[in-house]
């Protein structure tokens, strides 16, 4: 019986506070930050701010869980910002009418699977750092960006863009929705699914994977593509709620999706993280700067709160991933 006991209690889960604030100081972090925004502002928790959080949150959202998939592999993905923004001006580059949404779109994905392969054939079959992999084709982009514009983008987003991005149903915007969707989807190929699993592997251990039969780096370069997809999905999105296009739409994007999911424990080693840890740390950024916004900070202060942010992330996780 007292075997029995021992053995119950070697078994059993530590739940001390350090534990519990570990594994779960993320999820209070967000209620608080919320609560914390209304009493510094009345304004902060009213219907209307909340909306527009909701349609801020969305684009940065999307991105951050295709570079939670892509660190999770032990990458990084310096592109999506770049790909953001030529997504966006492909959505300016036809005539404009919602008959053209299909082809946008269409066309959008191709560009990106074709970043996304090129991503993950540097980085796995050319051995390239995934910093100087996704940089050379965040450049790429932009050149090719550059030479199609001629530096000057014109043209209109259509319609359906310009809904899809900024309208909203009974004060939910339909970008949220979008958002949704995706989400449960990732999160099920992800966390339930046979092809999730070999993405943890590989990113706990890409030689241990390769014990097991999996094929590494075509998952590598999988994850890679959808990050790329999900960037110019966001882009489109986000075409439609700035209702202009530039060759800078989605700028900042690469370095606050990469802290968003940090915030939400995708660890820099690979083999750890989860999407909903990345939509915490994106909704936790998009929070943290509307408060600046609504306290009248400068917008310098933004960049020093999102670097303590960093420091503090850092400091709580990085003793759990053994450093």
């Amino acid at each position: 019986m007292s075997g029995s006991v021992e053995i119950a209690s070697q078994v059993a889960p530590s739940w001390s506070v350090r534990t519990v604030m570990t594994r779960f100081g993320i999820a209070f972090a967000l209620p608080l930050l919320l609560l914390l925004g209304g009493v510094m502002s009345p304004a902060f928790l009213s219907p209307g701010n909340l909306s527009n959080m909701l349609l801020q949150f969305a684009p940065l959202a999307i991105v951050a869980m295709g570079q939670c998939m892509v660190m999770i592999v032990r990458g990084l993905d310096l592109s999506v910002a770049s790909m953001m923004a030529t997504a966006a001006v492909i959505a300016t580059g036809f005539s404009g009418a919602d008959r053209d949404v299909a082809s946008i779109v269409a066309m959008a994905m191709v560009v990106a699977m074709a970043a996304g392969l090129l991503n993950g054939f540097l980085v796995t079959k050319r051995q390239v750092s995934p910093f100087l992999a996704t940089l050379a084709t965040m450049i790429l982009l932009q050149g090719f960006r550059f030479a199609y514009t001629q530096g000057a983008p014109s043209g209109n987003v259509p319609p359906f863009l310009r809904v899809l991005g900024s309208g909203k149903f009974h004060g939910v915007p339909y970008n949220a929705l979008v958002l949704l969707l995706l989400a449960a989807v990732l999160g099920v190929v992800l966390h339930r699914s046979g092809f999730g699993r070999r993405i943890f592997i590989v990113g706990g251990n890409p030689v241990t994977g390769r014990l097991f039969g999996i094929r590494s780096d075509a998952v590598t370069i999988a994850c890679y593509v959808i990050s790329s997809c999900l960037a110019a999905t966001a882009g489109l999105i986000l075409s439609g709620y700035v209702g202009l296009v530039d060759n800078w739409v989605g700028q900042g994007y690469e370095l606050d999706s990469i802290v968003a999911c940090v915030v939400g424990r995708v660890s820099l080693r690979g083999g750890r993280g989860s999407i909903l840890g990345a939509l915490i740390g994106a909704a936790i950024i998009v929070i943290l700067a509307n408060e600046v916004l609504l306290l009248g900070i400068p917008i310098q202060a933004q960049l020093i709160i999102k670097g303590i942010v960093i420091v503090a992330a850092a400091a709580v996780y990085t003793r759990r991933d053994g450093s």
